[in-house]
């Protein structure tokens, strides 16, 4: 299929088509190098036209969100890079409890407005500092919860092909697992997520839970510091955390990059890392934690452009 040429510079012309764009200003560690070409669609269906131009051009396609949990070579990325965050919007039914949302939406906005209809089911994602997109494809989840949970379906673009049209997933097919789904290695771009959640609860009780659980995270966690979230899986029953503080690796840098001493899960970024610091980082907590304990931490972060650099 040829690219609508007036929809393509309508694009650019509006801002949400940029060439040679910094990353680092679009991930929570605060590093990364520049976008080939970036786009920032705030309505699904001017993702089409994005896709059958990338595919016409023969420009490799990588996907973000709100990019945490995310990890981008200095070097930068090639090709397009398309940013959901501004696709936003929310819909949430007090009476049955049924919950859309499309994936830029941030999952902490999710959880404050679920709470205050007295919606109850995603108190604990108040902390996650992710959109609903990238929530079901990692499979989000903190104390205790997970998004699997509660979602029902997601609405996807095929990345692959030349039919760009959405199409709905059914839970059932998703093969959801801790910080795991079918999404993850499936050429699919997810643009919406419907969840089903317990209607008629206490909203004052709700916002109370919520606000805990944020209190909690934020008094345990280096908010104040740029992170991506948690860097390693749980290798269950152990946690990562405690295998990394119990090795004495609390404050452990490389250059800019420094194992959290508030959560030894966190890596955060003390001013000036490069994405080649924390990447070195992470590599040395997991040959500490294998020398002491023959496990092999499991990196929750997605890294995108080493595979260049190397």
């Amino acid at each position: 299929m040829s690219v609508d040429t007036d929809s393509l510079r309508d694009l650019k012309d509006m801002g949400i088509l940029q060439e040679r764009v910094s990353l680092a200003h679009y991930t929570t560690w605060r590093v990364g190098g520049p976008a080939q070409w970036l786009a920032e669609p705030n309505e699904a269906k001017q993702i089409p036209t994005l896709l059958h131009w990338a595919t016409n051009e023969g420009l490799p396609l990588r996907v973000i969100g709100s990019g945490s949990n995310l990890l981008i070579a200095d070097a930068g990325l090639p090709g397009l890079t398309l940013c959901l965050r501004r696709l936003q919007g929310l819909d949430l039914d007090a009476q049955s409890g049924r919950v859309r949302a499309s994936s830029g939406e941030p999952i902490p906005t999710l959880a404050r407005r679920a709470a205050r209809k007295g919606l109850q089911g995603l108190e604990w994602a108040v902390g996650i500092p992710g959109t609903v997109g990238g929530a079901a494809v990692m499979n989000a989840g903190a104390q205790g919860g997970c998004t699997a949970e509660r979602l029902i379906s997601v609405d996807v673009v095929p990345l692959e092909g030349n039919d760009f049209r959405i199409r709905r997933l059914e839970r059932e097919s998703l093969d959801f697992a801790y910080r795991h789904s079918a999404l993850q290695t499936q050429p699919l771009l997810v643009v919406a997520a419907e969840f089903q959640l317990e209607a008629g609860h206490d909203p004052v009780e709700l916002q109370q839970r919520t606000s805990g659980n944020l209190n909690h995270r934020t008094s345990t966690q280096p908010y104040k510091q740029p992170s991506c979230g948690s860097v390693f899986r749980n290798p269950e029953p152990a946690k990562a955390g405690r295998l990394i503080e119990g090795l004495g690796l609390k404050g452990r840098r490389v250059g800019g990059a420094q194992v959290s001493e508030v959560h030894a899960n966190f890596i955060v970024n003390t001013g000036g890392a490069r994405a080649a610091d924390i990447r070195n980082l992470i590599g040395l907590v997991q040959r500490e934690v294998a020398d002491a304990h023959g496990i092999q931490l499991q990196p929750e972060v997605k890294r995108l452009g080493f595979e260049m650099a190397a």
